[in-house]
């Protein structure tokens, strides 16, 4: 588990990426800092929400849009104590973007950095960097609206 030690008096968001079997979490400020990341077992995704919506203000989650989000989102309204604005943002592409995205956080080390970075794998899923790209479209969306109506 990846957390900071010290909690935002901001609201964050909570990045959610669904799956089947697995799900990544992840919960950034609007400034962009990360506080928290984590791949968790899909069952365990609800209880693990809750803990964080106790550690963090939350203002509201932000999905991916592709295969098991319909669910999810049923799910989640059903289940959570208490209701979360849930906001679908699309999730084309964000595999790839969060392989990239976890060699620049976690940079290769040995013989890894020899192989061009098209070829390395990731040594552990990567649920977790997809949510928090899932965060990051979003605040991209925000700001290029904010911007588009200041002109």
């Amino acid at each position: 588990m990846t957390s900071r030690e010290f909690s935002p008096t901001q609201p964050v968001i909570l990045g959610f990426d669904p799956g089947r079997d697995k799900c990544g979490l992840a919960v950034m400020g609007l400034d962009r800092q990360l506080y928290y990341h984590q791949v968790v077992l899909a069952k365990e995704a609800i209880a693990t929400i809750e803990t964080l919506r106790q550690k963090f203000p939350i203002s509201l989650m932000v999905m991916g849009d592709q295969t098991t989000a319909k669910q999810w989102r049923e799910k989640l309204y059903q289940e959570l104590t208490e209701p979360l604005s849930i906001i679908l943002v699309d999730e084309r592409y964000t595999t790839l973007e969060a392989r990239d995205r976890y060699w620049q956080m976690f940079p290769p080390k040995g013989l890894t950095k020899l192989l061009p970075q098209g070829l390395r794998q990731p040594p552990r899923p990567i649920d977790d960097i997809v949510a928090i790209l899932l965060i990051e479209r979003y605040l991209n969306r925000l700001t290029e609206s904010t911007l588009s109506s200041q002109e």
